[in-house]
């Protein structure tokens, strides 16, 4: 693998930095404001889309900015692990700006000058963690993100909100500098050094190092990047849900959860690796682990008639399967969990965009209120069955990459396939049990008694070309999954 220092990913970086400063500096001015956050969306991709030719020749691209200590220095790094991350993510900030700028118009939210800012701001965090070199670089962007998106839950500036966003900074703050930081240091003084390995196979730690203490700071590890949803540091995220959807959509689509599980399988398979994870059963021990989150999370959706609520505990589940496929140690499981950053990422910004159509369109909010409209809002519930069925993991949508990768990657296990064929089929019927109502009861069901959807309709079409775009990329991942595939693969391969 050659290595080519290239400047170009603290160009993008400094494009949503550089989009933040010239949103505030804009405040006054809606169109101008939110040209520059379009612009600072579509420079930034444009630069990690430039950057796919290197990484799909084997190329690795790197850019130091400082040095610290020996082994430990901000240094951003771009190969085929943050691509699958960067691409996605980047693309998605693009139609985040015409949502919100639909979404936060449309309602007459106040604050719309912070909220485009801190929006940019989270992306150049997020950015920071997809291109980070070694796990100090890691941590000092993750910890960007968490500051940068608490203005955005407690956006709304009332008790709710403000106790939202305590909770939400509480968890991720506590669990980075109580477990993540001390293992760091911990990590630093075992190898000397914080640096990535080059492949997923062996990892950092030395041969001599403490079986017992190795293990120890990968439960730390797993638990200490709280933005993935885990349970049970979870909590910060249903309560998170307070926020505009935009910020929702944010939060579980494009940044926020995909920096907790993008920086949970980057460490376990560039800082343990896959031969040490299997020699201590590190893989199926946090297979079983998140397994419990897949299905408690899934049973908790269907209890929940707050369609943002269900949305949320969805979330939990569909993160935990993206650290089983790594957990399972097989290549096909871990492309499986890899390949559904991406088409999680779509699928899920597509439902909470519908989420906020809704609102906007009828102010509905619970589902037990939503009985016809999809009569009335045809587009946006489409869009919600398409993105719905790619949750469930059914063909052709990008979810079924996923679901099928996992269960051929199960069936390469030498042991315990068992358990998890059941807890991947147990997993899909209850996917089906809290998705699979909304949608038949929006087309078929029947208004709330005495209530007529009179001067409903679907939302601007600000909000709506978003919703189909995105739905339509989840079909189309679906049909022709091979390019983000060829990221996938050059990680396992």
């Amino acid at each position: 693998m050659e290595t080519i220092v290239s400047i170009k990913p603290l160009l993008a970086l400094l494009a949503a930095l550089s989009g933040a400063i010239l949103v505030m500096l804009s405040g006054r001015k809606p169109d101008i404001r939110e040209s520059w956050s379009l612009v600072a969306a579509a420079t930034m991709f444009t630069i990690i889309a430039s950057m796919v030719p290197t990484i799909l020749a084997g190329h690795k691209i790197i850019q130091p900015l400082f040095q610290i200590l020996p082994g430990v220095s901000v240094t951003l790094r771009v190969d085929a692990f943050s691509m699958i991350f960067a691409l996605a993510a980047s693309f998605l900030w693009i139609l985040a700006v015409f949502y919100s700028a639909g979404y936060m118009r449309g309602l007459h939210e106040h604050a719309q000058t912070r909220f485009n800012a801190c929006f940019a701001l989270s992306l150049f965090g997020a950015m920071g963690v997809a291109f980070a070199d070694n796990l100090f670089t890691l941590y000092l962007f993750y910890e960007v993100v968490s500051i940068c998106t608490y203005p955005l839950v407690a956006h709304h500036q009332d008790e709710e909100g403000y106790e939202g966003a305590k909770k939400y900074i509480i968890y991720l703050t506590t669990t980075a500098k109580g477990l993540v930081l001390p293992a760091m240091i911990l990590i630093y003084v075992l190898t000397g050094t914080l640096d990535f390995a080059d492949n997923i196979r062996g990892g950092i730690f030395p041969a001599d190092a403490s079986s017992t203490l190795v293990t120890v700071l990968y439960i730390f590890c797993i638990l200490g990047f709280a933005k993935n949803g885990v349970m049970p540091v979870h909590g910060w995220l249903p309560g998170a849900m307070v926020a505009p959807t935009p910020v929702s959509a944010l939060l579980h689509a494009v940044a926020v959860v995909k920096v907790g599980v993008f920086c949970t399988t980057r460490v376990m398979l560039y800082v343990f690796g896959v031969d040490l994870m299997d020699d201590l059963s590190l893989g199926i021990m946090t297979a079983y682990f998140v397994s419990f989150t897949i299905l408690m999370a899934s049973i908790i959706a269907l209890s929940k008639d707050n369609l943002k609520a269900r949305l949320a505990y969805s979330t939990v589940s569909q993160l935990s399967y993206i650290i089983l496929g790594v957990a399972l140690l097989t290549p096909a499981a871990i492309e499986g969990g890899l390949i559904h950053i991406a088409n999680h990422a779509f699928a899920k910004i597509t439902l909470f965009f519908c989420a906020g159509a809704i609102y906007v369109a009828s102010h509905k909010k619970n589902i037990s209120e939503m009985g016809g409209l999809g009569r009335v809002m045809p587009f946006t519930f489409a869009a919600f069955a398409i993105a719905s069925l790619s949750m469930i993991g059914a063909p052709p949508v990008a979810g079924f990459v996923t679901k099928w990768q996992l269960l051929v990657g199960t069936m390469q296990m030498e042991s315990h396939y068992m358990v998890i064929l059941l807890v991947l089929l147990a997993s899909t019927l209850l996917n089906v049990g809290y998705f699979a109502p909304i949608t038949y009861k929006a087309f078929f069901g029947k208004p709330p008694a005495g209530e007529v959807y009179q001067g409903v309709k679907e939302a601007p079409l600000a909000m709506v070309v978003p919703i189909m775009i995105a739905a339509v990329i989840s079909v189309i991942i679906g049909i022709y999954p091979d390019f983000m595939m060829q990221f996938v693969k050059a990680v396992t391969g």
